[in-house]
C-alpha cells in the first residue's frame, strides 16, 4: 500500500510515522522472577507494536495514517505489512531485503506492570535516502510523529534529528520520547525538541526529560524547551494528563499555566498500549481541526476505552468512543448532535 492511497483516504493532514513499527511478544506473568530465575506465561500474543498502536489509534478516529519508517523480510516483517493494511494504514518506503523488522518482548505482571526488553532489525538502519523519500512525500499540515526509541538508535538517530530540524514550519512536529528517553544523545534530543510543537511524555518520562517530579511544573518546564508557540502534553494515566497549552509565538506574549485534563474513571484489565492510544487520539483529534484542549481530553477518553480491552492496539473507533463517551458533553462536541448514549457499563 503506498502512502496516501488507503480506504476512506483524504486530502487533509495526516497522521505521519517517522519511526519503528515492530513485533510485540506480550507475556502475562505473575510476576518477575529473580535474576538468574524463570517464571511461567499465562498468556502470549504476538502482534504488531511499536508505532503501530498511535497510527492505529489516529485512523480508528477517522484521519488518515502514513508509517514512514523501515521494515523487513521475514516473519515480523510480514507480520507489521499484514496489520497496517488490515487497519488501512500507508506504507511510504519499499521492503528491506537484507534482514527482518525487530521485536520487543513485553512481560505485563498480574498488576498490569509492563517491563520491555527491545531487540531492533532493519528498523534501526536508515539512510540519508530514506529519509529524503519521506520528506519528498510530506504534505502541509502533515502531523509527523517521532518516537524516542527511534531517537536513540545510533544510526536513526541522527538522521531523524537532521531531518527533523529541516522540516518546513507547515509541518507539525510531534515527539513522544519513550520509555529510553535518557538514553538519547543531547546532540540528538536538543535540536528535535527545538522543532517539536507537541511533547507527549508520560510522568515518568516528564521527570527524566524535567528532573521535577510534579507533572504540572515539568509541563511548563519542557514547554520552554520546544519551538515557540509549543505545547506539552504529560499524561497521568488515570488522572488524565496535563496540558500546558501554546503560548504566543510573540516574546513577551505569557505561556498559559497548565491545567490538568481529567481521566475517566473504568475498569483497567490491560494498561498496554493506552499511552500510544492517547498520542494518536491526540493527533488525530488535532488533525481534525478540534483545540488542543478538547483534543486531549478526546485522548484521554480513548486512553480509558483502550485500558479496558486485552491487548496493544486497542484504541477505539469513531463509534466505539463516542458510545463510552455516552452523556458526556465531550461527545456532541466531537460527534454532533444525536450523540448521546449511556456509557453505564463502563464504569
Amino acid at each position: 500500500m503506498s502512502a496516501g492511497t488507503g480506504q476512506g483516504a483524504t486530502s487533509g493532514p495526516r497522521v505521519v510515522l517517522a519511526g519503528n513499527v515492530i513485533a510485540d511478544l506480550v507475556i502475562e506473568i505473575p510476576a518477575l522472577p529473580e535474576r538468574g530465575g524463570d517464571v511461567i506465561g499465562t498468556r502470549t500474543e504476538l502482534t504488531a507494536g511499536g508505532g503501530f498502536n498511535t497510527l492505529v489509534a489516529a485512523r480508528r478516529l477517522g484521519t488518515e495514517s502514513v508509517f514512514a519508517g523501515l521494515h523487513g523480510t521475514g516473519p515480523y516483517g510480514d507480520l507489521v505489512r499484514e496489520a497496517l493494511a488490515s487497519e488501512d494504514i500507508g506504507v511510504v518506503l519499499p521492503v528491506r531485503a537484507d534482514g527482518d523488522t525487530g521485536f520487543t518482548v513485553a512481560l505485563v505482571e498480574a498488576g498490569g506492570e509492563r517491563t520491555f526488553v527491545t531487540s531492533f532489525g532493519v528498523d534501526a538502519e536508515m539512510t540519508e535516502a530514506d529519509v529524503a523519500v519521506v520528506a519528498e512525500r510530506l504534505r502541509p499540515g502533515d502531523l509527523v510523529q517521532l518516537s524516542g526509541y527511534g531517537l536513540v538508535m545510533p544510526v536513526n538517530g541522527p538522521l531523524l534529528a537532521r531531518f527533523t530540524a529541516l522540516l518546513p514550519p507547515e509541518i507539525v512536529v510531534c515527539l513522544d520520547p519513550a520509555p529510553l528517553v535518557a538514553d538519547i544523545p543531547e546532540a540528538v534530543l536538543a535540536p528535535v525538541l527545538a522543532r517539536t510543537d507537541w511533547l507527549s511524555a508520560n510522568a515518568r518520562e516528564a521527570r527524566l526529560m524535567s528532573g521535577l517530579d510534579d507533572p504540572r511544573r515539568a509541563a511548563a518546564v519542557l514547554r520552554e524547551r520546544l519551538a515557540p508557540g509549543g505545547g506539552v502534553l504529560v499524561r497521568v494515566d488515570k488522572d488524565g494528563c496535563w496540558l500546558a497549552a501554546p503560548g504566543g509565538r510573540r516574546e513577551r506574549e505569557p505561556n498559559p499555566e497548565p491545567v490538568r485534563v481529567p481521566g475517566f474513571p473504568v475498569r483497567a484489565v490491560d494498561s498496554n498500549g493506552a499511552g500510544d492510544a492517547h498520542v494518536g487520539a491526540f493527533l488525530a483529534l488535532l488533525a481534525q481541526g478540534f483545540d488542543p484542549l478538547t483534543a486531549a481530553r478526546g485522548a484521554n477518553a480513548a486512553a480509558a476505552y483502550a485500558v479496558t480491552r486485552r491487548g496493544p492496539a486497542t484504541a477505539p473507533d469513531r463509534s466505539e468512543l463516542r458510545a463510552f463517551l455516552g452523556e458526556d458533553p465531550l461527545a456532541v462536541r466531537l460527534f454532533g448532535s444525536g450523540s448521546r448514549q449511556t456509557r453505564s457499563n463502563w464504569k
